[in-house]
């Protein structure tokens, strides 16, 4: 199987929102509404100040995504890549999917000099992705995330 990684467009905004509702179902249990989900996706692709999104095409189709947001670091003087929303087909896992979606995403960052490191959150329960995270070379932190929402 050959897996094509791309920077996502316009034409793939249904995809990456049917992926990203399966993901919160899987992950969560939450019901994304279609409406608001949609025009998430595609006020993203419309904005790059925002971030940007991946996708992985094999077989003819596209098979998962990924999202890139960014977060400033005074300390550091320049921007965390922030990888979220993470969905690859249930026939696709274990082949390779993420891990050229993730390699993608680190020379796209190498080439940026303002990038000092990329960044991800994992639910808890997620051993899978954990395993698959820390075997590409990611480490946990001493962090853990908290937040308000409105």
């Amino acid at each position: 199987m050959s897996i094509t990684v791309r920077p996502a467009s316009t034409a793939d905004i249904a995809g990456i929102a049917a992926f990203n509702q399966a993901m919160a179902i899987e992950t969560e249990g939450k019901a994304l509404a279609t409406n608001k989900i949609m025009a998430g996706v595609t006020r993203m692709l419309n904005d790059p100040s925002l971030g940007f999104y991946l996708v992985a095409e094999a077989d003819g189709g596209l098979v998962g995504c990924l999202g890139i947001t960014f977060e400033w670091s005074d300390w550091r003087n320049g921007l965390f890549w922030w990888i979220q929303s993470v969905f690859v087909d249930p026939d696709y896992r274990r082949r390779g999917v993420f891990a050229n979606l993730y390699n993608y995403v680190g020379e796209l960052a190498r080439q940026e000099q303002d990038v000092c490191g990329i960044r991800l959150y994992v639910e808890h329960d997620n051993s899978n992705a954990q395993r698959t995270y820390l075997g590409l070379g990611m480490v946990e932190t001493a962090y853990k995330l908290l937040e308000v929402e409105f």
